[in-house]
């Protein structure tokens, strides 16, 4: 297949050189000279601009540059590279398919891309060229290994045609392939799959912080809750969104540990915020359940009076988590408000300890696992 690659960085020249060795004719195009000199000394063809005027059908791969400047993407190379994309379209006769690689907001290549596309070329959509996202899962340290053995290929796409021919391009490198109807679900895919990791990162450095206050391995923990967790090993546990965790362990372990870690001092901000964005899906289940939602928006079974416990808010909110607190809710509210305030050497009652022993417990949750097991979502 004839292929363009946009943007010769990291990703640019692994996806390039990988799809070159899988015998495509490849052209490497970018904007820096430097970089073109490069690649044209190991004997690749490098140009400085994309020319289309004796090119038939090929695939154009944008794997341009999307670094962020605070809360968003910086587009302007992305959005350059394009225009220069739609400009070389306009002179030629090929129907080409234009292929968003890089990292963007969910919603870019239709939204953004191909309206560019549409004003530079005088062509439109779906007649004068076509539009898909791949995004690409290359770590830097090893884009080229990454790119020739791929764990999996993602492709979005709304005409079929487009997702064969994708399809078929990357099937001599093998993995799990998968196919989305609407680019936006590919590109959403990039963004859940960089932030999955960057939180999961995240949830053990801040478990570090209690491990290492304790003096304790957190290397030999994680390495068996990595082997003891259904999260780490199911990968369909977790993954159902729109209902809070249920069950009697998630709900209770969460919030008495919060208190633990503020009693040696430390701060556990991403615990805290599990527990809060869980309260909010406690309080959407109870208005489902008086009807104030449609079926549609429903949870799928989750039984309000499994997780009703910890329905207290945190400190500073207000509102429907404020009602139906007992001894338990007081008792998990003062982990909270102690974690909240960093105060030291949090202790509870008698009373309030045996409290969580007064859970209403049921023989199964609603989706048929022992309380001890939480919900698989």
């Amino acid at each position: 297949m004839r292929i363009f690659v946009v943007g010769s960085g990291v990703v640019g020249t692994a996806t390039g050189k990988g799809l070159l060795e899988a015998g495509n004719q490849v052209t490497f195009v970018d904007v820096a000279p430097e970089r073109v000199s490069l690649l044209q000394g190991l004997g690749l063809d490098a140009r400085a601009e994309l020319d289309l005027r004796a090119e038939r059908d090929s695939f154009i791969f944008l794997t341009l540059p999307t670094p962020n400047v605070g809360s968003r993407y910086d587009l302007s190379a992305f959005v350059a590279g394009t225009r220069g994309v739609g400009q070389a379209l306009r002179v030629s006769g090929g129907r080409h398919t234009v292929v968003v690689r890089s990292t963007v907001d969910p919603g870019t290549t239709d939204g953004l891309v191909g309206p560019l596309l549409e004003q530079e070329s005088g062509l439109r959509q779906g007649d004068g060229f076509l539009l898909a996202s791949n995004p690409e899962f290359l770590r830097a340290a090893s884009a080229a290994e990454d790119f020739r053995w791929p764990w999996m290929t993602v492709i979005g796409s709304r005409n079929r045609r487009v997702q064969e021919r994708l399809a078929e391009l990357f099937a001599p490198f093998g993995g799990s392939l998968r196919i989305f109807d609407d680019p936006m679900t590919a590109e959403f895919v990039k963004c859940a799959h960089n932030l999955f990791n960057a939180t999961k990162i995240s949830f053990w450095n801040e478990m570090y912080t209690v491990a290492d206050r304790l003096r304790l391995d957190l290397g030999a923990i994680a390495d068996t809750v990595s082997r003891s967790a259904e999260a780490s090993f199911n990968p369909a546990y977790g993954t159902r969104g729109g209902a809070p965790y249920g069950g009697v362990c998630l709900p209770k372990d969460t919030m008495a540990f919060l208190g633990f870690a503020a009693g040696v001092g430390v701060d556990m901000p991403i615990l805290r915020s599990v527990i809060e964005t869980n309260s909010r899906f406690v309080d959407r289940t109870d208005r489902t359940d008086r009807g104030d939602f449609d079926g549609s928006e429903g949870t799928d079974g989750i039984d309000v009076d499994d997780v009703d416990y910890f329905r207290e808010p945190l400190p500073g909110r207000s509102g429907a988590a404020d009602r139906g607190l007992g001894s338990t809710g007081r008792a998990t509210r003062a982990a909270v408000l102690a974690a909240e305030a960093g105060e030291r050497g949090v202790r509870w009652s008698t009373n309030e300890i045996r409290a969580a022993d007064e859970i209403p417990r049921h023989a199964t949750d609603p989706f048929g696992l022992e309380p001890t097991d939480g919900t698989q979502r």
